[in-house]
This record gives C-alpha cells, sequence and structure tokens, in this order.
C-alpha cells in the first residue's frame, strides 16, 4: 500500500501573515495561538489583528525552553475554557510541535506558522515531546496534516542564520534517508510504501538546497528575502516535510536517539544533530572519499557539523561513541537500511567519521 499526505494549503511569501484570519475561519471561529515567548513578542500582535478583523475570537498562551508534558499540560489547562476550535502553531520547531500538542488535546484543528525554517515540522502530522533535560521521549503523531501552513518569508528571514543552517541539515538529509527507507523496504511515516512523488520531493529538495542553501544562508537575519532565499525557505519546509512523511526516515533520524543522550549534543538544534548523522550515513553507505569531501565542502558553506567536537561535544571517547551507537541500533529508523546493522557498525562508522581531514 502506498500513502501519501499533505497540508490542505500552503502559503509562501512576504505578508502571508496577513491571511491568518482568513484562513482560519475556514477551519473554526476560536482561534488560539501557541508559541514560544519570544514568538508571541515578535508576530502576537499582528496575529491578533488579522485573526479579529476575520471576525474570530483570539486568544494565546506561551512557553520557553522544550515541549515538555508539562509545559503542553499547563497551556492546555490556560486555553480549555477559551475552547478553541482551531490552533496556530506558531514559531519554528519547537513553537510548532507545542501548538501540535495543544491542539491534539483540545481537538481543535491546526495552523502552522513557523517563523523560522529550522526544521520541516510545519506541514507534517509528527510532533516530538522531550524530558526536561532535553531527551528526546516519544514521537506523536496528529489524525491528519495541518489545515494549512502560513509561510511569511519577510518575518522568516529575520530570524539568524544558525536557524536556517538547522533547517537546511534538517532537510538534506531526507534525500538519503529516502533513497535508504524505500531500497530496503520500510515503511515511510504512514506504516506504508513510497509514491513516486514523495521520493522526487526528497530528491529535489537535496538538489535546490544543494544549489542555493549558501546563497540563502547570507539573507539570513537581514529580513529581505530575495529568490534563493525563497527556493531555499520551500525546499525546508514543503519539500523535506513531504519527501520524508512520504518516503520514510533512516539513520540520520535514528541517531537523535543516541545524541540525545550526549548532553552536549543534545543541546545543538535538531538539523545540526541529523546533519552529523548523515556524515555516519555516508560512512556506512560506503560512500567514496571524493563524495564525502564535496558534501564536507558544502557543511561549511551551509554552517553544519561534519564532526562530533562540531556538535559541540568536547569529550569524544569510546564510551561517548558506544553511548550513540547502542542507543541508536534501538532507534526503528536503523531498520531502513539496505543491510543489517550492529552496533559495532555504527560506533565504526563513527570513528571513521571524526577520523576524515578536516
Amino acid at each position: 500500500m502506498k500513502i501519501f499526505s499533505s497540508p490542505a494549503l500552503y502559503i509562501q511569501g512576504p505578508g502571508a501573515l496577513e491571511r491568518a484570519g482568513a484562513v482560519a475561519a475556514a477551519s473554526g471561529r476560536r482561534a488560539l495561538m501557541v508559541s514560544d515567548t519570544i514568538v508571541l513578542e515578535l508576530i502576537g500582535e499582528r496575529m491578533r489583528r488579522s485573526v479579529e478583523a476575520a471576525g474570530l475570537a483570539f486568544h494565546s498562551v506561551s512557553f520557553a525552553d522544550d515541549v515538555t508534558h508539562a509545559n503542553v499540560d499547563r497551556m492546555v489547562a490556560q486555553a480549555r475554557e477559551f475552547a478553541p476550535d482551531v490552533v496556530f502553531a506558531c514559531g519554528g520547531g519547537k513553537g510548532i510541535d507545542a501548538g501540535k500538542a495543544v491542539g491534539d488535546i483540545l481537538g481543535a484543528r491546526m495552523i502552522s506558522v513557523p517563523t523560522a525554517a529550522s526544521s520541516d515540522a510545519p506541514t507534517s502530522r509528527n510532533y516530538v515531546f522531550y524530558s526536561d533535560t532535553h531527551a528526546l521521549l516519544s514521537v506523536e503523531k496528529l489524525v491528519r496534516n495541518p489545515d494549512a501552513v502560513l509561510v511569511d518569508t519577510a518575518v522568516i528571514a529575520q530570524a539568524p542564520p544558525r536557524l536556517l543552517s538547522s533547517g537546511i541539515g534538517d532537510a538534506l538529509v531526507k534525500r538519503w534517508e529516502a533513497e535508504q527507507c524505500i531500497a530496503s523496504g520500510g515503511p515511510n511515516m504512514h506504516g506504508a510504501s513510497a509514491t513516486i512523488a514523495s521520493s522526487l520531493l526528497a530528491r529535489l529538495c537535496a538538489d535546490v538546497l544543494l544549489a542555493d542553501g549558501p546563497a540563502a544562508l547570507r539573507v539570513a537575519g537581514s529580513g529581505a528575502p530575495d529568490s534563493a532565499f525563497e527556493r531555499v525557505i520551500e525546499a525546508c519546509l514543503l519539500l523535506a516535510g513531504l519527501g520524508f512523511e512520504g518516503s520514510g526516515l533512516s539513520i540520520p533520524h535514528a541517531m537523535t536517539r543516541g545524541l540525545s543522550a550526549i548532553p552536549e549534543a543534545a543541546a545543538q538544534l535538531h538539523g545540526l544533530q541529523v546533519a552529523y548523522a548523515l556524515m555516519v550515513h555516508f560512512r556506512l553507505e560506503n560512500r567514496p572519499e571524493g563524495f564525502v569531501a564535496e558534501m564536507r565542502d558544502f557543511y561549511r558553506a551551509a554552517g553544519l557539523p561534519a564532526t562530533l567536537a562540531e556538535l559541540g561535544v568536547t569529550t569524544v571517547d569510546e564510551s561517548v561513541i558506544g553511548i550513540i551507537a547502542d542507543l541508536t541500533l534501538k532507534a526503528p529508523h536503523t531498520l531502513n537500511f539496505e543491510r543489517s546493522l550492529s552496533a559495532a557498525d555504527i560506533a565504526e562508522a563513527i570513528r571513521s567519521v571524526e577520523a576524515s581531514p578536516p
């Protein structure tokens, strides 16, 4: 069985935020904005004006730090009396995930409003819970993809370049994860097989990022999106989201289980974690040295970590490598690989990455 899913509506461009009220009116009459405290300050008033101008009631709740059960439960308690029928999940990956979690519990429809392209969370039905120590606890799923995705590139172009580097990392890995998942007969995020469309979207995503990623990063933080920036944002949010959900994941996302057990790596953005893990993935595939060297050149241009040290890990020894390898092997996505892997295979690939010339 092949299954493909997507948001009902995707809108991208400068000023897209002004459509929030009109888009929400198609899904409900009482709109709740969920975000972290920084994003609430950044776009909260614009969201309120747009929603109320469309004749809808508006309320907001916010959080700090990670998407934990405690943070989500507190926001749900604050919003329950308001009884929203549509939730705006606003922010980067964490804000989007928090909005999904709150909307899921309250049974509301969901509209994602990314303010940074740090991950491909806006289009998918997945969301992640973390512990108070930043360790990944679980990956949950909405019953459907978001009703709409509003991508205001003038807002996203204000975000720091490091957030876009994370988004490029998270999106880039999807091509090679899709290839391994399809080759091994592994399931996509629906427990089914990939469509032609999803596999091509994952490949196209990487092509756009490799061509335009460094140029887009030069614009990041300026607030002035150009054509390269627009293409990269579409790749990071739309192409990557549809590509991974429809094609499946492999080693890079499996390794987040291991990396999140190392405090310094756990503190890094998700996209930077999986970008490092893609280097390990390439070693497990026995990619030619020339190919790996070219990818390392791109990593330098895109601000991505190619070693554990570049990911912030100060001590890389056999204990650290063993923890990462053992926990990675336990992640279900590790099965989506062309050959059966052991913890020793993963550990040896990590050693090979760490021994690579700079």
